[in-house]
């Protein structure tokens, strides 16, 4: 199968996300402009204009209609997403690393960065169906972690929050009371700063990728380590089949470390693991940079 190569971010991609029908591909970047693309040919068919800084992350709701996305701006905004118009903005006083519809999309967690005197901090927005009654009050704050929150996600039925990030522990909030249920164990956890959190299409477990060169993968419940896939070099993406039992890798050293050594070298293939036997069964080449994002269409082919 040839690649596409979708062209039109001036900057490194940060983050990519399919809509539920898998017909539109988001893309985020380091340059400002979220884009939308047709996932079938690559074409790009819109972009959103209005941020002010790098573009970390998105999430689309169920309907496709509308977008969310977070950047270094310090400012998430919720767009339109035919009209490619921004319905509302919410403004934190540090930049946006991660932001996720909950199930319905009547609510969104997002996780701000430290900055300045303020901690890093997991906000839940109550979302409203019309965008003139959006507030910007949030139903829930979270702080606590030391350290960058890389990412957080809803657990089954809206009930907890995951998180996880720099100080490399994986922990498990009660969504309603913000309550701390479960921390991952140190000994079987990750080493390093947590760089990704991707969910299975049922929710029944996750997959983390960290820095220390390896990737797990959890039961969302108990926060029980099921499987580890080590590679040989930092994880910065990770993705899990919804068809195959396939865990997806990507990652590399950092651009300035690569500069003086030959492509290869920095190993910027993604690779494909066994979910089951947790052996590399195979990788695909063409990235001459780090891999910092990763996605599965929803009909996992």
């Amino acid at each position: 199968m040839r690649p596409i190569l979708m062209k039109g971010h001036e900057r490194p991609l940060t983050f990519l996300k399919y809509n539920r029908d898998g017909d539109l591909l988001f893309s985020c970047a380091k340059d400002h402009t979220p884009t939308v693309w047709f996932a079938d040919n690559g074409e790009r068919l819109g972009t959103y204009r209005g941020h002010n800084g790098a573009v970390w992350t998105c999430d689309v709701s169920r309907d496709s209609m509308r977008l969310i996305t977070g950047s270094a701006d310090q400012t998430v905004k919720l767009w339109n997403v035919q009209k490619g118009t921004q319905l509302y903005t919410f403004n934190f006083g540090s930049p946006a690393r991660s932001v996720e519809f909950a199930i319905g999309d009547k609510l969104a967690v997002i996780t701000t960065d430290p900055f300045m005197e303020l901690t890093s901090a997991i906000h839940v927005k109550r979302i409203a169906r019309d965008s003139t009654e959006q507030t910007e009050e949030s139903v829930l704050v979270i702080k606590g972690p030391q350290g960058r929150i890389n990412r957080a996600v809803w657990g089954p039925l809206n009930r907890t929050i995951i998180s996880a990030g720099e100080d490399a522990v994986i922990r498990i909030w009660d969504s309603e009371t913000g309550k701390l249920l479960k921390e991952s164990d140190k000994e079987s956890g990750h080493k390093k700063t947590i760089t990704s959190l991707t969910k299975a299409a049922d929710g029944s477990h996750f997959l983390s990728g960290s820095l220390d060169k390896s990737a797990k993968l959890w039961d969302t419940r108990t926060l029980t380590l099921i499987k580890t896939y080590s590679t040989e070099r930092p994880v910065n993406a990770v993705a899990m089949s919804p068809l195959l039992d396939h865990v997806v890798l990507g990652g590399g050293q950092d651009a300035s470390a690569v500069t003086t050594t030959d492509h290869r070298a920095g190993k910027f293939e993604a690779k494909f693991y066994d979910k089951i036997l947790q052996e590399e069964i195979g990788g695909v080449k063409g990235h001459f940079g780090p891999i910092n994002a990763l996605a599965f269409n929803p009909d996992g082919k």
